[in-house]
């Protein structure tokens, strides 16, 4: 595939997200580290249970939708951000349920929020 033939798909051939672009902007990457580096490093959640655990993502508290990606006071806002490791990261992605089940148990996507 050429640059430009199809703009919502990457280098792997996956569909592009709204949000690709935006967590590869400098912007992102220089909030989402000097977040990380302010609250030392560690998964605030781990360390809240007395653990000593690496952050390895910042994740936002509000989710980031095509509505709000564009607006720093939540995009970019450090009181919107939580330093996790892979675990509680993972934890907190699996409390969105992103399908429904119908009572036959046909499993369809939700619609996002």
């Amino acid at each position: 595939m050429r640059r430009g033939e199809n703009d919502n798909v990457d280098i792997r051939g996956k569909e592009k997200t709204f949000a690709d672009d935006f967590y590869v902007s400098r912007k992102w990457i220089r909030c989402a580290r000097g977040y990380r580096i302010a609250v030392g490093g560690l998964c605030e959640r781990c360390r809240a249970r007395g653990l000593i655990v690496p952050a390895e993502e910042v994740h936002h508290k509000i989710k980031l939708t095509p509505e709000n990606i564009n607006r720093p006071e939540i995009a970019l806002n450090w009181a919107n951000l939580i330093a996790l490791c892979k675990d509680c990261h993972m934890k907190e992605h699996r409390k969105q349920k992103r399908w429904t089940v119908d009572e036959t148990g046909y499993v369809t996507p939700r619609d996002p929020p």
